[in-house]
């Protein structure tokens, strides 16, 4: 029976080739069209078209989150109006001020997260409008609630009060407001802006196909995020960066990062923070965060773990050949605003929704079942044996 299935794929292929036809990952297979970011692997990342070394800089987050949900930059009237939209939505449900409250104090803030994303789906105020228009004002409702959840969560388990955003604040500068409840100082608020534009979009990573997949099933914006929170949860994606911060910790000074880095290569473990699936050279936003960094552990006096930072990745690169990717320093940025560990991977989430909502938008607008195969590698035709004869 084995033998007449595997003759159907092709006359030529045994069992174990069938095995070897399959690329594992789906590495470098597309799976969707868009519009709303191209990773290039020589080392370019773009934002509908614009070069995110154009934006980083000269953008704010806000005008990021309009080009990704619109394909263009807005103008200032249109800016202004989603700055508004995005202030006044950023409010809770007492619902889910509630479940916040109530929530384990040990478990991961991206359990919270996840939880409370899909919370929000009940209070909706148009549940039963799936047009465009509809959606990308959930899109906007979604985007403004993210930072309000993380930062009541945080302000919940140190027994704080909540702080209320102001109007005047950028959505960064409200985020690190909210969550740190002082004011940041000028160094701070490029740094959250920065890293919030360089970690919100980058193709067709796992937590945005796994949005794309659920969206594509037609369920709500609400599963899909829930389901691509869940999966930047993940100590190979979006919980890269508190592994990073984890290593840092263990490596107590400068002069042991060599015998530190043999000895998780002897062991043939991952250094965390290295390495890309897609880019051959240097992660492009590598460079931005690296500045940020250095120039951030100078002003605060704490060039120390900058510099241990950079013996780990000019040690991995002379023993390994690869580059840091985008959760080395920004596990360094974080660190430095104050950003507890746990918290790492919840910021990420609270950039990387506005690509989510994104790809969404347009999985909705191709209207497709993401349906892979899969290759069957076990047997056939197997005896059954009733529960009493076997031993």
């Amino acid at each position: 029976m084995a033998k007449e299935i595997i003759e159907l794929v092709d006359d030529n292929m045994t069992a174990e080739s069938l095995e070897k036809a399959v690329i594992r990952g789906l590495r470098g297979v597309p799976a969707a069209t868009t519009r709303t970011s191209f990773v290039e692997p020589f080392g370019a990342l773009y934002y509908s078209g614009y070069n995110i070394d154009d934006l980083v800089d000269r953008a704010s987050y806000e005008e990021v989150i309009y080009l990704l949900l619109n394909n263009k930059l807005p103008t200032q009237t249109e800016l202004d109006k989603l700055k508004s939209d995005l202030f006044y939505a950023m409010k809770l449900p007492k619902p889910v001020v509630q479940r916040i409250r109530e929530a384990s104090p040990n478990c991961h803030p991206m359990e919270v997260l996840r939880t409370e994303i899909s919370h929000l789906g009940e209070f909706d105020p148009e549940p039963d409008d799936m047009s465009d228009v509809a959606n990308k004002r959930r899109a906007t409702r979604i985007i403004a609630k993210l930072p309000t959840l993380i930062s009541y969560l945080y302000r919940t388990r140190l027994n704080e009060d909540a702080v209320i955003p102001l109007q005047e604040n950028s959505y960064p500068e409200n985020f690190l407001y909210m969550f740190r409840g002082k004011v940041a100082d000028p160094e701070e608020k490029a740094a959250i802006e920065r890293y919030m534009i360089l970690h919100a979009d980058h193709g067709l990573n796992a937590s945005t196909f796994a949005a794309r997949v659920t969206a594509g099933t037609g369920s709500d914006l609400y599963s899909a995020i829930t389901s691509a929170i869940g999966t930047l949860k993940g100590p190979f994606h979006g919980g890269a960066s508190e592994r990073v911060m984890k290593m840092c910790y263990e490596i107590s000074s400068i002069d042991e990062v060599e015998t530190y880095i043999q000895s998780m290569l002897d062991d043939k473990k991952k250094i965390m923070g290295f390495g890309h699936r897609v880019y051959r050279t240097e992660d492009p936003r590598s460079k931005h965060l690296r500045r940020m960094a250095e120039r951030m552990c100078q002003q605060r006096d704490s060039l120390s773990i900058y510099n241990k930072c950079h013996k780990i990745e000019t040690t991995v690169y002379q023993k390994k050949g690869i580059f840091p990717n985008v959760d080395f320093y920004a596990a360094i940025v974080m660190h430095v605003l104050g950003i507890p560990n746990d918290f790492f991977t919840s910021f990420f989430a609270s950039s990387r929704v506005t690509g989510w909502v994104a790809h969404v938008l347009e999985q909705y607008a191709d209207a497709v079942l993401i349906r892979p195969t899969s290759t069957y590698i076990g047997e056939y035709g197997r005896e059954f044996i009733p529960i009493k004869e076997r031993s």
